[in-house]
């Protein structure tokens, strides 16, 4: 299996590790968020759910956080994006 840099169809960037670590915290926010949701449907204790509850809004927010910066990195990636 090989990626785009390695092959030699894309130049690497040197952002692209910050980049792809954006990925890496996106999918762990997202097993995050299945997780306490599961515990929010499946739990039996109250207060158990209650924290599940504020874990997710938690996660959401840092979910939203980290979307953002990836659309934001998508953005300057792109060929002639402006730079502010």
């Amino acid at each position: 299996m090989t990626n785009e840099a390695s092959s030699g169809t894309a130049p690497a960037d040197p952002g692209d590790g910050a980049f792809l670590d954006l990925h890496v915290q996106r999918e762990a926010l997202e097993r995050r968020l299945v997780l306490v949701q599961q515990q929010q449907q499946f739990g039996t204790n109250a207060d158990a759910i209650a924290r599940a509850g504020s874990e997710e809004r938690e996660a959401l927010l840092d979910l939203d956080r980290v979307l953002t910066l990836i659309r934001a990195a998508e953005y300057r990636r792109q060929p002639g994006a402006r730079r502010w």
